[in-house]
């Protein structure tokens, strides 16, 4: 769902920089910094979630970080978020009463991975993605892969010999084969590549926000391949 209507939102103090009324230790950071209201670090925005106050007092994940009202920062580590949901530390951030829903942490994990299924579409329509093993296996021996995406089901054979062949690139399999092939507009997806680019590097973002987030964490940079054999 995308909210347009600011109404109702709750807009005092929105991203206020430091050094204004609002107490140092609860206020926003400026620039591309931000405190998590639970760890108290100051991290960069790639790494935390913004949630901001909705027309009903709820707590609203701002996955694009577009939604009007002030920023309600979270590091996005699912135990961390968890805190968050339990101690409503939602509510003493923003100085009010806030609602959290039950599913809160789920709710924001599946928006996440639908921003990044989306940034894969994207990517297909722009003519940055190359489908199938042999495909990737020839982009990344070119060096024209900014990030490997495997299905999460298929083979850890065929992940194995990828991410041999992509080093230090990362290779990403949070989502399943049917996932990746509704997001690439064809059947049986296993394996894709993005592009190097603005849109690749979006991805590297959003996947470890997602990751983070992930119950099962998923496999970034697929560490456990060489267990799972």
């Amino acid at each position: 769902m995308v909210l347009t209507n600011m109404a109702g939102f709750d807009t005092a103090g929105a991203d206020a920089p430091l050094g204004m009324a609002e107490d140092a230790a609860d206020a926003p950071m400026t620039g591309p910094l931000r405190r998590c209201i639970v760890t108290r670090e100051v991290l960069p925005k790639e790494l935390l979630v913004r949630f901001v106050v909705g027309p009903a007092g709820d707590a609203i994940p701002d996955i694009a970080g577009e939604l009007p009202g002030r920023g309600l920062w979270v590091k996005a580590e699912r135990p961390v978020l968890a805190s968050a949901v339990a101690k409503n530390l939602f509510a003493k951030a923003a100085r009010r009463s806030v609602g959290v829903p039950a599913d809160l942490i789920d709710r924001t994990a599946a928006l996440l991975s639908q921003r990044c299924l989306n940034l894969i579409g994207l990517a297909r329509r722009a003519g940055q993605v190359v489908c199938g093993f042999e495909k990737v296996r020839d982009a990344l021996r070119n060096r024209r892969v900014g990030i490997v995406l495997a299905a999460a089901d298929g083979a850890v054979d065929g992940r194995g010999k990828l991410k041999a062949l992509a080093g230090e690139l990362p290779t990403l399999a949070l989502f399943t084969g049917a996932e990746l092939s509704a997001a690439l507009g064809r059947e049986n997806a296993v394996h894709a590549a993005l592009a190097p680019g603005r849109l690749a590097e979006r991805m590297i973002v959003e996947s470890a926000r997602l990751a983070g987030l992930r119950a099962d964490k998923g496999q970034l940079n697929d560490r456990k391949a060489n267990d799972e054999r």
